[in-house]
């Protein structure tokens, strides 16, 4: 069976003591590990939730995102070594969490458009400042896995096509792909043409209802979802991912207005969800 992993922003993205008797009941339920947001928390705080996971036997990825001073696509050279540093100072935080992966879209500044279509300097930009932090993270430990947004969030990287091709270019093998399945629902066709699309590059992957509420409520097909894992023998997370209004500051910067699911809901029936489709298709 994959590992099943469960992403700590359904209650903060800060990381503190706060999120110890969360992970010690997600543990408790049979999850392999947690996801945790890499910004601004203070430093101290990555090595004592990290430790906090080893002791209690819970595995660990990480996702992060950039900001318009950090944009791995912008046409000044000091704002993609800023990004370039950035992504460092991330990678030092996962490993300091002991963090398996780092995912996100951090192939580009986080809703911060050009008003058209990306252009090809704009991925060979991303690409370059990726390839540039892919062996500082495999010294780490860290597998980077950048991850296709729907439209109202980037445009640089919608589709699982957007993102093969991008990573195409980066030309790392610790560089892979992530697939969103509520961003997905959004931009892609099929769900199981898009996985497949993805499988060679595929290195994370979310489990996201077309709400970010409790996986399986909504209408993301997840069979079609798990069949089309199974077929392409996917080995890596499946780590659900889902948003609340825990904290607003979070919530507001994505765009998160109302409680779609409560977290437990989310994590005790998103579990089973994985379970029985991991189950049912030979996951």
């Amino acid at each position: 069976m994959n590992k099943i992993g469960f992403n700590v922003l359904a209650w903060s993205a800060e990381l503190s003591e706060d999120l110890l008797p969360i992970l010690d009941r997600l543990k408790k339920i049979g999850y392999d590990g947690a996801e945790f947001f890499i910004g601004g928390s203070p430093e101290e705080s990555f090595k004592l939730v990290g430790r906090h996971c080893a002791d209690i036997g819970l595995e660990v990825t990480a996702v992060t995102v950039m900001g318009p001073d950090h944009n791995p696509i912008s046409a000044e050279a000091k704002v993609r070594e800023a990004a370039s540093e950035q992504l460092k100072w991330v990678i030092d935080r996962a490993h300091d969490l002991q963090a398996q992966v780092l995912c996100g879209p951090y192939h580009s500044a986080f809703t911060v458009f050009a008003s058209r279509e990306p252009i090809e300097e704009e991925y060979s930009r991303s690409a370059e400042v990726l390839r540039g932090v892919a062996d500082y993270a495999k010294d780490a430990g860290v597998l980077l896995t950048p991850e296709a947004l729907n439209r109202f969030e980037c445009y640089l990287c919608n589709t699982m096509e957007q993102l093969s091709y991008l990573l195409k270019k980066v030309d790392h093998p610790n560089v892979q792909a992530m697939f969103d399945t509520h961003h997905a629902n959004i931009e892609e066709k099929k769900l199981a043409d898009a996985i497949k699309l993805i499988a060679p590059q595929l290195g994370h992957f979310h489990i996201s209802e077309n709400d970010r509420g409790t996986p399986g409520s909504g209408h993301v097909n997840f069979d079609e979802t798990f069949k089309a894992l199974a077929d392409v023998k996917y080995k890596g997370w499946l780590t659900i991912e889902g948003f609340t209004r825990n904290d607003p500051a979070f919530a507001n910067s994505i765009g998160v207005w109302r409680n779609f699911s409560e977290p437990w809901d989310m994590a005790e029936k998103g579990f089973e969800l994985i379970k029985t489709m991991g189950e049912k298709y030979g996951l």
